[in-house]
């Protein structure tokens, strides 16, 4: 692999999760520069890929804060320090090399090394799961989308909607206000979202602002060169209907897995990676994990158990990036935010 393919940092954070989101913020305060690594398309990880419009209730100085929010203000925060972000690519090898730091090789080939990695990888890298689509692959990116990153690319247009979930049912009601038109294909009448949002739902239906095409499932598409022009839907009579569309969200959930970082040789409890509680470092030196996929005792799996984490893996890294610096640690309102 050729040099100018392999990227030198402080710190590689596997996952742009709220937690991993924090991590950088906590590296930066040290003068710990970092790369992220996160196999979604976009930052935030389940808030922006799940939920995005759901409030959070438990986040300190926050009584609800809208989950897109949070990731919005976490980048922010984190933006001073300048991480350089890897969106839409997996990591695949992690290598010792002679002088101690680790090396983390990515699914298109590119290398980063550092002598600190902080896996913050939520439930493992995840992915989409597509439906089962003759052709979908051609449009894939260019008029199917499993995230939305920006609403305002949807105005004016016709969106099919397909699932029935919370994903589904906030992008149809957010999506409503700009779209030309929304139509929302589920198998049965009854929605697996939040009540509130289901009643909205169910009124913007009422109202002509969404188009509930029930019960039916997607069966296949038309168009060419990317560009969709309509989606056709079938009962499980096999009774089908087109649809005119110019894009397609497919909303069945993301599928997660620890993927390759399994194999790395470390310690694990199940499906989570076994730390030290006090620093959450794990087996192999230089490696921390943070967030949902470190377990430890007397673990919560919330957020702001994983800002804890990140503070403390951070503070733990120092000496392993800077061995012949001592850390004092120091207060926010004292040191303020350095300049990078």
């Amino acid at each position: 692999m050729s040099s100018g393919m392999r990227a030198e940092t402080d710190a590689i954070v596997i996952g742009a999760g709220p937690v991993g989101l924090f991590a950088i913020f906590q590296l930066g305060m040290l003068r710990l520069k970092c790369h992220v690594v996160d196999a979604l398309p976009a930052i935030g990880g389940q808030l922006t890929a799940l939920y995005p419009e759901k409030p959070i209730y438990d986040i300190p100085g926050y009584p609800k804060i809208v989950a897109a929010d949070l990731v919005h203000r976490l980048t922010e925060q984190a933006a001073p320090f300048h991480p350089r972000y890897h969106l839409d690519v997996a990591v695949e090898g992690l290598a010792r090399l002679p002088d101690g730091r680790w090396e983390v090789t990515l699914s298109d080939g590119r290398a980063m090394i550092a002598p600190v990695v902080i896996i913050a990888a939520g439930a493992g890298a995840f992915g989409p799961n597509r439906p089962p689509l003759d052709g979908l692959a051609a449009f894939e990116g260019k008029s199917v989308f499993y995230l939305v990153q920006r609403r305002e690319q949807f105005r004016g247009q016709r969106v099919v909607i397909a699932g029935g979930g919370d994903s589904a049912v906030d992008w149809a009601i957010s999506l409503s206000d700009v779209a030309d038109r929304v139509m929302v294909v589920h198998r049965r009448p009854k929605f697996r979202a939040a009540p509130e949002s289901e009643a909205r739902l169910a009124a913007l239906a009422a109202e002509g602002r969404i188009d509930l095409v029930v019960p039916y499932q997607l069966h296949s598409l038309e168009g060419s060169d990317g560009r969709l022009e309509a989606v056709v839907v079938a009962t499980t009579g096999s009774q089908t209907r087109r649809l005119e569309a110019d894009a397609l969200l497919p909303f069945f959930g993301l599928a997660s897995s620890l993927g390759p970082i399994a194999k790395w040789g470390l310690e694990m409890d199940g499906a989570q990676i076994r730390v030290a509680s006090s620093t959450l470092a794990t087996n192999l030196p230089g490696v921390f994990a943070i967030g949902a996929v470190a377990g430890y005792p007397g673990k919560l799996k919330l957020i702001l158990q994983g800002f804890s984490a990140a503070a403390m893996a951070a503070h733990a890294s120092h000496a392993v990036a800077r061995p012949d610096q001592a850390l004092h640690f120091e207060h926010s309102t004292s040191t303020g935010v350095p300049v990078a």
